[in-house]
């Protein structure tokens, strides 16, 4: 039997997926649905420790937004390449990676060496966290997770791998209208132990090619399921620099 997509189910996941671009030396990790627009951008400049984060409502062209500073409350710091053994003992540890062990979320994933980290708590998210290199670069990987509904128990709540995949991927899609719009194109997709994986591109008119590589899974807290987006994102220009780290560390990711 086909699958049923709700629509609040694809404007959720449309707007967990979907990361829009910022100005170098701006990490950003944009969620959009159609023309709302939550965007959280991690700054920092090289060889300056204090990393600022700007979590920003947009509809239209009207925006509100406010500053978390990661220098007073919130985290942005540089993580080392030594763990125990009980932290990594099913992650495979390169040579030049860490682990990132979150007790409270518990999940972990690997970390290249002399990566910054971010955290906050943008309004309509549990919690949104930011790997970035500490180099002005517009490659990241951020773990998003939001609070799911009652019916939503595991991924197939949302139908198999390749109906959501090119579901989301056309809903983002906005290459058809007049003026074309953001083209959105789906390079594969798969369900792996209760996750599943979509590669796709997002490029804008007159802009380089973005590269996404996203693995989302689904956990509860004891009290509700909670859904795990993991993004990893990278420019066409950065794909030799970046690509192979960046789907090392979305690859990684485990549930503890």
């Amino acid at each position: 039997m086909a699958s049923v997509w709700s629509p609040s189910a694809l404007s959720l996941c449309s707007r967990m997926l979907h990361l829009s671009s910022s100005s170098n030396p701006t990490v950003s990790l944009g969620l959009s649905s159609f023309r709302k627009q939550h965007v959280f951008c991690c700054k920092s400049s090289h060889g300056d420790e204090k990393t600022s984060c700007i979590v920003e409502e947009q509809l239209g062209t009207r925006r509100r937004g406010f500053m978390l500073d990661l220098g007073l409350g919130l985290a942005a710091f540089s993580f080392p390449a030594i763990v125990s053994d009980a932290v990594a003992k099913d992650i495979d540890v390169p040579e030049g990676y860490g682990v990132y062990k979150d007790d409270e979320n518990k999940y972990k994933i690997l970390v290249p060496t002399g990566w910054k980290i971010g955290e906050g708590q943008p309004k309509g998210f549990n919690t949104i966290t930011a790997f970035y290199p500490d180099t002005p670069s517009g490659s990241n990987v951020s773990i998003l997770i939001s609070g799911l509904g009652a019916d939503f128990t595991k991924m197939e709540s949302f139908g198999n791998v390749d109906a959501f995949a090119e579901t989301l991927v056309s809903g983002l899609d906005r290459s058809w209208i007049n003026p074309p719009g953001v083209k959105a194109k789906l390079i594969d997709c798969k369900s792996s132990k209760g996750m599943y994986y979509i590669q796709y591109t997002l490029e804008n008119p007159g802009e380089s090619r973005r590269y996404l590589y996203s693995a989302l899974g689904m956990a509860s807290n004891g009290w509700v399921n909670r859904l795990f987006t993991v993004t990893g994102q990278f420019m066409e220009e950065e794909k030799d620099k970046y690509s192979s780290e960046i789907e090392k560390m979305v690859t990684s990711f485990r549930f503890t």
